[in-house]
């Protein structure tokens, strides 16, 4: 981490709030959805834990889906999105008639997640829902809302639980804000 600037990360939502919040958003999704065929798609890398943690909950109240990913990427090194989102690693199941439930790490600018839910549809998905662990509304570009999320933050930049600053801080339990010094 020598070629970042310097930084610390002071916690911003702790482990047990993250895991807390995850059940509740289940059962948010599970009385949405019921015998549907559905397909969880997790947009690769920063959803990886989250979506992990999501699919164990699901489990236990019967829901069984399909679960595939698509890599988007938009940030590269930076703290904030380029604008351009392209895909690296796209989704391999048929979409086909099924209800989709897309899961992100953060609903930024807003690009990411139209982005995802266009291709989604052009793939022949019945029903796209969206989920995102973090909304930060201040940073929004485009009009598109989630329709399950986890918190609302700030515009602060967010490491963490999946979520990374150049690679680095995906490992942490926890989610934190990254504080330039």
């Amino acid at each position: 981490m020598e070629h970042l600037p310097a930084h610390r990360v002071v916690t911003h939502i702790e482990k047990t709030d993250l895991q807390n919040r995850v059940k509740a958003l289940v059962d948010e999704i599970t009385e949405r959805l019921q015998n549907e065929q559905l397909v969880i798609v997790g947009i690769l890398r920063g959803s990886f834990m989250f979506l992990a943690d999501l699919v164990r909950e699901l489990h236990p109240r019967g829901l069984h889906p399909c679960i595939d990913f698509m890599t988007l990427q938009s940030y590269g090194s930076a703290t904030e999105s380029s604008g351009n989102v392209r895909i690296t690693k796209d989704i391999s199941v048929d979409l086909t008639g099924k209800t989709v439930l897309l899961v992100d790490d953060i609903l930024d600018s807003g690009r990411t997640l139209r982005f995802a839910v266009r291709h989604v549809e052009n793939k022949g998905a019945q029903e796209i829902l969206t989920c995102c662990l973090l909304d930060k509304p201040a940073r929004r570009a485009i009009n598109v809302s989630a329709d399950f999320v986890g918190f609302q933050i700030p515009d602060t930049f967010v490491v963490g639980y999946g979520l990374d600053y150049d690679s680095h801080y995906r490992e942490l339990p926890y989610l934190g804000e990254v504080v330039f010094e």
